[in-house]
């Protein structure tokens, strides 16, 4: 059965008579008839009484006309989804962040454009360690990745990366810190003696180890006394005084009360970089538009 039948036999069904029919569908009466026929015979029914004065349904004719018509307008839903898909209006769009990624107020927006411009697409947010979005991306269970990076981001040839930002180092620590109000600018050195907090291994971008090799070339070894698993209990951590910790230039944008940032001379910097396969799906491509949109 061809949905060009169910068509034909919906307008005779609305019209009951086969010369207005072909009319409104713009064929002749004879192929229409032909095709009803048809339709009939592959149905093993008749669908209309004709007779030389009239086109009736006939009880099978009406019980199969509310049939017809759903099921053509399902394919014509369908066939609109299918068009949505290909356009990226619909489905599913799932990105992998690191933990500072959601303070980054460019990658917010950017997000809330996309809400904006695409309702319809699902959008999964996932907070994830570099290497688990790199797999991700790579088997497909995460549209994009977007991650801190300190050091040269290896990716299979299958993706391509973006660079979204570059920018300094802060040194956080209590307001009551001596640091804070230094007559000087700061640098790495600074720290020679000072309790440090950073992320766990795992969550750092390759930071900790990065770090740990330039105070070696320096001479010494942080004194390293506790480790967080997020975000906030690193953030909190500083704030209660346990230590001092060295953040990315844009989280001195949080209003923390107890905290003070301070710019910090660095041999390296920190770069922001958002990554996914070359062959990535409509949302996927419709979220990078955005996002090249932002760079311009």
């Amino acid at each position: 059965m061809e949905l060009r039948h169910l068509r034909y036999f919906i307008c005779v069904a609305e019209e009951l008579h086969f010369g207005n029919a072909a009319q409104r569908l713009g064929i002749s009466q004879p192929p229409l008839s032909q095709q009803i026929r048809a339709l009939e015979d592959e149905l093993g029914v008749r669908l209309f009484d004709r007779t030389s004065r009239r086109v009736q349904l006939t009880e099978a004719g009406r019980q199969f006309l509310p049939q017809a018509q759903e099921t053509l307008a399902q394919a014509e839903r369908a066939a609109r989804v299918a068009r949505l898909a290909h356009s990226g209006e619909v489905g599913r769009l799932s990105l992998g962040l690191s933990p500072s990624v959601p303070f980054i107020t460019s990658i917010m927006d950017t997000l809330a454009r996309y809400r904006r411009s695409f309702p319809q697409v699902s959008v999964e947010l996932n907070e994830l360690p570099r290497d688990e979005q790199i797999a991700g991306v790579e088997r497909g269970s995460l549209d994009i990745g977007i991650v801190r990076a300190f050091s040269p981001l290896e990716l299979p040839p299958q993706m391509e990366a973006l660079h979204l930002q570059r920018e300094g180092m802060v040194l956080a620590m209590r307001r009551d810190h001596p640091l804070a109000n230094f007559g000087r600018a700061l640098f790495l050195a600074d720290i020679q003696d000072e309790p440090l907090i950073l992320f766990g291994s795992m969550n750092g971008a390759g930071f900790n180890e990065m770090l740990m090799a330039h105070c070696e070339i320096l001479g010494f070894r942080p004194k390293v006394t506790l480790e967080a698993g997020s975000f906030g209990t690193l953030v909190g951590l500083t704030a209660a005084g346990l230590g001092v910790t060295i953040l990315s230039r844009s989280l001195a944008r949080l209003n923390v009360d107890t905290l003070v940032f301070r710019h910090i001379e660095m041999p390296f910097s920190s770069q922001l970089l958002m990554f996914h396969l070359r062959d990535g799906s409509p949302a996927t491509l419709n979220f990078r538009k955005l996002i090249d949109q932002r760079a311009k």
